[in-house]
């Protein structure tokens, strides 16, 4: 279901959503007339077109009482009809960039782009242009042949924070795009990130559960609310891959993809990511008060545009032939001097 909080357009640009696709639930009245799915569905989603629910319907994303229904399915009084669908795309013109990319893979109906650092997702409010779907435009103008049936404009089903680098699959096509989303709501991809963060971690693997919202102090963050008052369900689990005293590098394997989830997870148990801007790990939390020790943390912080986040692994179910696909990808350069600044260190350490 969609989120409680409320907020204004602005705020929901500026924090970049993971999920791009949304759950709705709508019971029949008693007393209902026998009527169409796609029809009765109509009438109760806002900005969206009868195209777009038979293509959910044809991809079996509509469900009745539990079920998978056809287009044709007669809504009876009291049934419970679920839906899951992409998100309306922004009205917003989407300016071509011929701006390099990354491209671990591609075809008729979908692109495995690595993102980099410092480089929004999507435009919007302050960010029309620079953006990886202006790129993703430029690219597609330029093939051969475009995808037919979505326009030019990139069907995004997640999303990458600005400073997080890593593997994305973008929709060329809208059935791509709706079979997609549904494996994402279905949690039936693999999300794998490395992630340095601040101390080390006491267990070797765990696992993180707690709603995620947006901050009641500050909109722009997002917050662990363990009661579940707030938010929606998240759950990280993680397991140490090198401790380095001071930081530790992780793993960490979504099972929901929220708004900021490993970033938010990670410091609700006391261990923020590492130079991460937003959410406190951009300054020394671990270590020593010897001057070189601060100017040489200070010097990795400066090799990171943000949050030292990647990620590196990627697997779902080919949209048209369902062959699983699975995609890794290295660290960045930065991350990696990083990794190998704290390996000097803790060499340095163990020596002395």
């Amino acid at each position: 279901m969609k989120d409680n909080n409320t907020s204004s357009d602005k705020e929901e640009e500026e924090i970049e959503q993971e999920e791009l696709f949304e759950h709705h639930r709508v019971v029949a009245d008693k007393g209902q007339e026998v009527i169409r799915v796609d029809k009765f569905l109509m009438d109760r989603i806002p900005n969206t077109t009868r195209n777009k629910i038979q293509n959910a319907a044809k991809n079996g994303n509509i469900h009745a009482n539990g079920k998978a229904v056809k287009q044709n399915y007669k809504v009876k009084p009291e049934d419970i009809i679920t839906i899951v669908m992409p998100y309306p795309v922004r009205e917003i013109e989407l300016i071509p960039e011929n701006i390099p990319l990354e491209m671990h893979y591609e075809d008729d109906c979908l692109i495995v782009v690595n993102k980099p650092s410092n480089m929004v997702v999507h435009p919007g409010y302050g960010n029309y242009r620079g953006t990886l779907v202006n790129a993703l435009v430029y690219h597609f103008e330029q093939l051969p042949v475009k995808p037919n049936d979505y326009y030019g404009r990139p069907g995004l089903v997640h999303r990458l924070d600005k400073h997080t680098t890593g593997l994305m699959v973008i929709a060329k096509t809208e059935d791509a795009l709706s079979k997609l989303a549904k494996q994402f709501y279905d949690r039936t991809t693999e999300r794998r990130y490395h992630a340095l963060v601040w101390g080390d971690v006491k267990e070797d693997e765990g696992r993180i559960e707690g709603n995620i919202g947006r901050s009641l102090k500050n909109r722009k963050m997002m917050t662990v609310f363990p009661d579940g008052d707030f938010g929606k369900h998240a759950v990280t689990n993680y397991k140490v891959l090198k401790r380095f005293g001071y930081v530790t590098l992780v793993e960490c394997k979504l099972e929901t993809g929220r708004t900021h989830q490993i970033r938010a997870h990670m410091k609700y148990i006391g261990h923020p990511l590492f130079n991460d801007l937003e959410y406190g790990g951009d300054r020394i939390l671990k270590g020593t008060t010897f001057t070189k020790y601060k100017q040489f943390v200070e010097n990795c912080f400066q090799l990171l545009d943000g949050q030292a986040l990647h990620a590196k692994t990627l697997g779902f179910s080919h949209p048209v032939s369902n062959t699983y696909l699975r995609f890794d990808s290295e660290l960045p350069k930065p991350f990696l001097q990083v990794l190998e600044k704290w390996e000097t260190y803790l060499s340095f350490r163990l020596e002395n």
